[in-house]
C-alpha cells in the first residue's frame, strides 16, 4: 500500500508542476526537463512514471478534472447535509470550475489550453467529453430534484436545461477569464446567478428552514 501511495503521490507531483508551467508558458513551454526542475525531481522519475510528453499531458489534463470534479463534490455533500436550496447549491458548484481566484484561474488556463489540442487529439478529446458529459449530468439530475421539490417548473425538460446552463457557465467563464476587468468575479457570479433564478424560481416544498429564516 505505501508504493501505490508514493506512486501517486508523484505522478500528482509531476502533474501540478505540469500545470504550473502550462498556466506560465502555456503548452509549448512544457518539456519533461522544465518539469522534472519545476517539480524538484529527475528526469529520468519523470519518465518513469511517463513514457512521453503526451502521456505526462493527458495524465495533468485528466487530473485538474478530478480536482475541480472532487471539489464540487464535497461541496455538494456538505450543502445537501445542511439543506442548502438547489439553485444555490448550483451556483456553487459551477463557480468551483470558473477563474475566480489564483488557483482556478490557473486550473481554467491550462482546460482553455487542452480545449484547443482537444480537436486534434483523440485521446484528450475524450476526456473532454466525458467531462462535459459529467457536467451536463448532474445539472440534469439537480434539475430534477428541483422539480420534485418545487424549486423547477415541473414541465422544465431537465437534460435541455442542463445544456443551456452549462453553456452559459462556459461562456460567462471564458468572458471571466479572458477580460476580468470589463467582467469581475463579482459580476460574473451575479450573471451566472440571475440566469439561474429563471430556471430556479420556486420554492422547495421539502426544505426545513431555519428559526427566523425567510422565504427564498
Amino acid at each position: 500500500m505505501p508504493r501505490v501511495a508514493d506512486h501517486d503521490e508523484r505522478r500528482h507531483q509531476v502533474a501540478a508542476a505540469v500545470r504550473r508551467l502550462i498556466a506560465a508558458e502555456g503548452l509549448n513551454g512544457v518539456t519533461v526537463a522544465k518539469t522534472a526542475a519545476e517539480a524538484g525531481i529527475s528526469v529520468g522519475l519523470v519518465q518513469h512514471y511517463f513514457r512521453n510528453k503526451d502521456e505526462m499531458l493527458l495524465f495533468t489534463y485528466s487530473h485538474v478534472l478530478e480536482r475541480i470534479e472532487h471539489r464540487v463534490a464535497a461541496l455538494v455533500a456538505r450543502s445537501e447535509s445542511i439543506g442548502t436550496r438547489i439553485e444555490h447549491i448550483v451556483l456553487d458548484a459551477l463557480s468551483e470550475s470558473m477563474p475566480l481566484d489564483d488557483e482556478r484561474r490557473q486550473e481554467w488556463r491550462v482546460t482553455l489550453a487542452f480545449t484547443g489540442r482537444a480537436a486534434d487529439d483523440p485521446r484528450l478529446s475524450e476526456v473532454k467529453i466525458a467531462a462535459l458529459n459529467r457536467t451536463r449530468a448532474l445539472l440534469a439530475q439537480a434539475l430534477t430534484n428541483a422539480k420534485e421539490c418545487g424549486e423547477v417548473a415541473p414541465e422544465t425538460d431537465s437534460a435541455r436545461e442542463a445544456v443551456r446552463i452549462a453553456a452559459y457557465t462556459e461562456g460567462l467563464t471564458a468572458h471571466l477569464y479572458a477580460d476580468p476587468a470589463g467582467v469581475p468575479p463579482a459580476a460574473a457570479l451575479a450573471a451566472l446567478g440571475d440566469h439561474l433564478a429563471t430556471v430556479f424560481s420556486g420554492e422547495c416544498r421539502l426544505r426545513r428552514r431555519a428559526p427566523g429564516e425567510r422565504p427564498t
